[in-house]
């Protein structure tokens, strides 16, 4: 029998969640199933990574046959099924090149620092500031949680990391007061999660494009809630 979950008072975890008193034994696709057998249908999603379900067999014996191999070799050697599926990625979507990261903050990271990187490399090492929007979520690092600027993730947390400038919702004019000559981005997610579930007009993206050409700047789309075939297309 498996055991029980452990109350909050008695785990030794690190409480940063609040942690409903259930917990999973298996999966079964869609499915997750606690050790009496309950299922609940997964929208979670183990928070929007599990884009593929609980137990896929495909995944299972792909998993089981590379972990009588070899587990993990770090990123000073070749990775040949690294490759192989970045080369897949590229050849489904708009990107040339890819970096594969731990998480979705991590990701963000990235993002910021090949923002400042870029600008660096052009001889313009000012350009460092990155608008982004009201509503945001882009991780809980303290460059991401100051990207999303949201108080409640900041506070114990400061001072706030310098470089994030947020602007509200969709609002053009705001938008435009807020770049100056230190900016180098544009940040947003395509369909905000923790902003309400709010879409972002395909207008205003275009109209972001348009911004981030006529001032040199990079855009980012942080795809948490849209990526990966979650809207039912590959990207936003």
């Amino acid at each position: 029998m498996a055991p029980a979950p452990v109350s909050a008072s008695q785990s030794v975890l690190v409480p940063t969640y609040a942690r409903a008193p259930v917990a999973f034994e298996r999966g079964e696709g869609p499915w997750a199933i606690t050790a009496d057998g309950t299922r609940y249908l997964d929208f979670g999603a183990g928070i929007a990574v599990n884009a593929l379900g609980h137990a896929h067999p495909h995944l299972v014996k792909t998993l089981t046959e590379q972990a009588g191999k070899i587990w993990h070799t770090s990123n000073l050697y070749g990775a040949p099924d690294g490759e192989r599926l970045a080369r897949r990625l590229c050849e489904a979507t708009f990107a040339e090149r890819v970096f594969f990261t731990n998480s979705g903050a991590e990701a963000n990271e990235c993002a910021i620092k090949m923002a400042r990187k870029y600008h660096a490399a052009k001889g313009h090492p000012e350009r460092f500031r990155i608008v982004t929007f009201e509503g945001a979520f882009h991780g809980r690092t303290l460059a991401t949680i100051a990207a999303g600027g949201q108080q409640k993730y900041i506070d114990g947390f400061g001072p706030k990391v310098d470089g994030f400038d947020q602007v509200p919702f969709d609002d053009e004019k705001a938008l435009r007061a807020a770049i100056t000559p230190e900016t180098a981005a544009l940040m947003i997610e395509p369909i905000q999660g923790e902003g309400g579930l709010r879409s972002v007009p395909g207008r205003f993206l275009k109209l972001l494009r348009q911004i981030c050409d006529e001032n040199g700047l990079l855009l980012i789309f942080d795809e948490i809630q849209t990526g990966v075939g979650r809207t039912g297309k590959f990207f936003a």
